[in-house]
C-alpha cells in the first residue's frame, strides 16, 4: 500500500503555537479563527480545478453574482436581481459600488470576462456554465446571459462561478485558468483578488494561508473575525491534538474514531449534520486492458457483471460502523437535498458474495483479478483500506494506492486509473450536476470533466440532454430518474454512502453548520 500524509501535518504541528502567539498584521487586528483543514488546497485560481478544498478557501475572498443563505437558498450577492428577458436570455442586475481588493471597481467587464474565461478548455468549471452561449455586457452595470436552450438552474449554477478582475488578470498573464491536469504553475493559482469578504495575506503551501477582513466589503459581517488563518493538518491525531491544546479553533474534519472523546471534553463543542456529498467507487470502462492488473489485453470492468459483483461484495453496514456510524448508506449518486432524488434509486443491493463470485465466473474471471485502488488521503480513505480485503474475499486483490488529493485529482483528471474513489458534492442542488459531470459522455464542453471511469450510455446522454432544456419540473424530473436507474442498473459507478459531517470547535466559537461543509468566516463569532 502507497500511503502519504504528506508534510503537512507535521509542519503545521511545529507551526501552531507560534501562530498563536504571534502578533497580528496592522492590517488584521481584532479576532483571529484558526482553521486546521485536513489538506492544503491545490490552487488560488478560481477557474481551474473544481474541488471542495478549493472552493472552500476561494469563497472566503471571491464573491459570486449569486450566493447562498445560511439555508442554502439562492440570494443576491454582485447581481442584486435578475430576470428571464426571454427564454434563453437571462438579465442580470449588478451591484454598485464594489471594489475589488486591489481597489479596482467592478464592472460588467468582469463578469463577461470571467464568466468566459470559465468557459476556457483549461477550466474544470464549465459544468457550472454548460448552456451558456454567449455573455454580453448591456451597460456598466448590466449583463446578458444568453444560453443555448432553457435552463431551469443556471441561477444555481451560477452561486459557484466566481468573478475575476480582468484587468489584473491580464496584467499577470493569467487571461486562462491554470491547467491543473498539466501542472501549470500561474500568477492565479498562487495570488488572489476577488471581492470578497477576506483579502488574501499570505500563502505559504502546505503551511499555513492567511486572510484578513476585507473592511470595504459590500456586504454584512454578521461575525468578528478579523483574521482567518487555515493550517493543513494531514493527521488525524495532531488536527485533534491541536484543536484540544486551543492552537486550533475549528476544524470541519472530524475523524469519527475521536467523536465520543470530543463530545465528553468541556474545552470543546460537536455539531453534527449531513453533507450533501456522497462517496462512490469509479472503474475504468473505456480502456481495452486494465493498467496495474494481471490481466492482459482486456478490461474486466468493461462487463456490467464484475461491477456488481464489486457493489454486492461490499459490507456497507460494517463500513458504517467503523465509522462509528457516521455514514448514511446509498444506491444513490445524490443525496436526497439534490432536485431529482427518488427513494426508488436510493436502495443498495444486498450483500452477497456468492453471486459476486458466480458473477465473476461469468464474466470468465472465476480466479479474480489484481487491481489498484486509487484514494485520496484523508476524509475517507478509511474507507478505501476497508473495501480491500472484502473484494478480497471474491478474489479481486486490491492494492490501495494513497495520495494527496492534488496528485489523486491530476491521476483523475488525465483519467489515469483504473479503480478509485470520489465524494461528490452537488453545490447547484440539482441532479443535472452530477449527471453532466460524472454520468455524461466524456469529452463534450462541460460534460464528464470528473468521469475518469468514461462511463457512457448514448440513452442517458440523451436524456441529460433533455434535462438541461427542460424547465417544466415534472418532465424535468422524470428524465433524471430515467437517467439514474439505466446509470445505476449498469453499475456505472457504485454509490456507498452520503457522508456526515461532524465539526468540532473551541467553545468560544459560535458557527453555521450547513449541508455543504463549508464554514463562511463572515458568519463566525469568537466570542
Amino acid at each position: 500500500m502507497a500511503k502519504s500524509i504528506g508534510t503537512a501535518g507535521v509542519v503545521a504541528a511545529t507551526i501552531l503555537l507560534s501562530l498563536s502567539l504571534a502578533p497580528l498584521p496592522a492590517a488584521a487586528q481584532g479576532k483571529t479563527l484558526r482553521v486546521a483543514l485536513n489538506n492544503d488546497f491545490t490552487t488560488l485560481d478560481p477557474h481551474s480545478n473544481n474541488a471542495f478544498l478549493n472552493n472552500l478557501t476561494l469563497e472566503q475572498i471571491y464573491d459570486c453574482l449569486v450566493t447562498r443563505d445560511k439555508e442554502l437558498k439562492p440570494v443576491p450577492a454582485l447581481a442584486t436581481r435578475w430576470e428571464r428577458v426571454e427564454p434563453t436570455r437571462w438579465r442580470f442586475h449588478l451591484r454598485a459600488g464594489v471594489r475589488f481588493h486591489n481597489g479596482a471597481a467592478f464592472s460588467a467587464d468582469d463578469v463577461v470576462f470571467s464568466i468566459k474565461r470559465a468557459m476556457a478548455p483549461t477550466s474544470n468549471y464549465t459544468i457550472y456554465i454548460d448552456s451558456v452561449a454567449d455573455v454580453a455586457r448591456v451597460d456598466d452595470l448590466t449583463v446578458d446571459i444568453v444560453t443555448r436552450q432553457p435552463d431551469a438552474v443556471l441561477v444555481d449554477k451560477l452561486t459557484r462561478i466566481y468573478i475575476m478582475n480582468k484587468a489584473w488578470a491580464e496584467a499577470n498573464k493569467s487571461e486562462a485558468p491554470q491547467n491543473f491536469a498539466a501542472k501549470e504553475e500561474t500568477t492565479a493559482s498562487r495570488q488572489a483578488v476577488g471581492t470578497g469578504p477576506f483579502v488574501l495575506r499570505l500563502r505559504e503551501p502546505d503551511t499555513r494561508t492567511v486572510m484578513a477582513r476585507n473592511p470595504n466589503w459590500w456586504g454584512e459581517f454578521e461575525g468578528n473575525v478579523e483574521q482567518l488563518i487555515q493550517v493543513p493538518i494531514a493527521n488525524d491525531a495532531t488536527r485533534v491534538s491541536a484543536l484540544l491544546s486551543g492552537d486550533i479553533d475549528f476544524t470541519n474534519f472530524v475523524p469519527f474514531q475521536d467523536l465520543d472523546r470530543l463530545r465528553r471534553d468541556a474545552r470543546v463543542k460537536v455539531i453534527d449534520g449531513q453533507e450533501n456529498r456522497t462517496l462512490f467507487l469509479g472503474m475504468d470502462q473505456h480502456s481495452d486492458e486494465l493498467a496495474n492488473s494481471d490481466i492482459k489485453g482486456k478490461n474486466p470492468f468493461k462487463d456490467a457483471r464484475v461491477r456488481e459483483a464489486v457493489a454486492v461484495a461490499i459490507d456497507i453496514e460494517a463500513i458504517k460502523a467503523r465509522m462509528r456510524g457516521q455514514a448514511v448508506p446509498t444506491g444513490s449518486m445524490w443525496t436526497q437535498y439534490v432536485t431529482g432524488w427518488a427513494k426508488d434509486t436510493d436502495r443498495r443491493p444486498p450483500l452477497d458474495r456468492e453471486r459476486a463470485k458466480r458473477l465473476l465466473a461469468e464474466a470468465g474471471y472465476a480466479n479474480g483479478f489484481k487491481v489498484t485502488l486509487d484514494c485520496p488521503t484523508g476524509t475517507y480513505e478509511q474507507t478505501c483500506v476497508a473495501v480491500a480485503p472484502m473484494l478480497a474475499q471474491i478474489g479481486i486483490d486490491v492494492r490501495v494506492n494513497l495520495n494527496p488529493p492534488a496528485i489523486t485529482f491530476q491521476r483523475y483528471a488525465k483519467q489515469e486509473t483504473s479503480f478509485y474513489a470520489v465524494s461528490w458534492g452537488v453545490p447547484t442542488f440539482d441532479a443535472l450536476y452530477t449527471l453532466r459531470g460524472i454520468i455524461m459522455t466524456r469529452g463534450k464542453v462541460g460534460a464528464g470533466s470528473w468521469n475518469a471511469g468514461g462511463y457512457s450510455n448514448p440513452r442517458v446522454d440523451d436524456l441529460i440532454v433533455q434535462v438541461q432544456g427542460e424547465i417544466d419540473a415534472e418532465k424535468r424530473t422524470a428524465y433524471i430518474q430515467e437517467a439514474h436507474a439505466i446509470h445505476n442498473g449498469e453499475f456505472g459507478h457504485i454509490p456507498l454512502y452520503h457522508l456526515m459531517i461532524p465539526w468540532a470547535m473551541a467553545r468560544n466559537v459560535d458557527i453555521t453548520h450547513r449541508a455543504d461543509n463549508f464554514y463562511l468566516a463572515k458568519w463566525v463569532k469568537v466570542n
